[in-house]
């Protein structure tokens, strides 16, 4: 480690060149200070602590700079014209010095990228994607986008190579291929889909999934696992995809596993009035037909 400066000060100025898409500062900085390509930020300052709060005890902790490019978490709002640009820049100087994780540098900038709401806002999304995959980030399978409702996102991976999932087909109304992978689905994979379909709202998928055998009393694997399709259903706003769960026998009174709250509880809080007062009559109902 370079001793003139603390990596903490190198990130936090080599971030600012990122944010400004001052390429040629970041050139600069990446070819006298090489850690900031190989090291994480282990101990961040104020400067990024104080903007992303809790992200950096949790999916953003000792990041590496490449990670950045996402605005995920948000420290800004708002990703520079030419941060495709940037994020080559990074990748470049990262395989000049034979960044340790490299791959894992890309992979983890990518899903950054795909669950980001500033990339998407931003209308940088897919560039910034291709320049993270012609780098040799892997698109993998989708997940991440799906659930972030980000199906442009999870369109493009599939296009970039990327492993088209029965939750993807579904999501995607790609009716032909999701009948193709559905007869060859686990049961994971059936499950995984049933979250992805009821996180985006989509009674349609939900429907066919409840007819493949999709347990709609089962908590999600892989996706958002902490609650269930109803949960999920209530979170997108989708009063049909909420009705088409119910209907099928999904539990009212079921609680998630980090804030206990059942399917109603959820949508007071998140504001869902229609969804809301659905699942008030639903359950009331139940109690006068003996079910509670």
């Amino acid at each position: 480690m370079d001793d003139s400066a603390s990596l903490d000060t190198l990130f936090r100025e080599a971030a600012g060149a990122i944010d400004a898409g001052d390429t040629g500062a970041l050139e600069r900085l990446l070819a006298a200070h090489p850690a900031l390509v190989r090291e994480r930020l282990t101990a961040p300052g104020d400067w990024l602590r104080d903007r992303v709060n809790g992200a950096l005890e949790g999916y953003f902790r000792a990041p590496y700079l490449l990670w950045f490019v996402a605005d995920n978490p948000i420290r800004i709002g708002s990703l520079p014209a030419n941060i495709a640009e940037v994020a080559r820049t990074i990748a470049t100087a990262a395989k000049r010095e034979e960044a340790p994780e490299l791959q894992a540098q890309l992979d983890y900038a990518l899903a950054l990228v795909v669950t980001g709401r500033v990339p998407r806002d931003c209308g940088m999304q897919t560039e910034l994607m291709d320049a993270l995959i012609d780098a040799g980030a892997n698109p993998g399978d989708g997940y991440g986008a799906l659930s972030a409702r980000n199906l442009a996102a999870a369109a493009h991976l599939v296009e970039r190579g990327g492993r088209l999932t029965l939750a993807a087909a579904l999501c995607l109304d790609r009716a032909d291929d999701a009948a193709r992978l559905a007869a060859d689905a686990t049961a994971e994979d059936r499950q995984i889909a049933f979250a992805a379909a009821a996180l985006n709202g989509n009674a349609g998928a939900l429907a066919t999934l409840i007819g493949l055998g999709a347990d709609v009393r089962a908590y999600a694997t892989a996706i958002h696992p902490h609650a269930t399709p109803l949960h999920h259903a209530v979170d997108s706003g989708s009063l049909g995809a909420v009705k088409v769960l119910v209907e099928a026998g999904a539990p009212l009174d079921a609680r998630d596993r980090v804030y206990d709250g059942t399917p109603l509880d959820w949508a007071e809080h998140l504001g869902r009035g229609e969804i809301a007062r659905c699942l008030r009559e639903l359950a009331a109902k139940s109690v006068e037909d003996g079910d509670g």
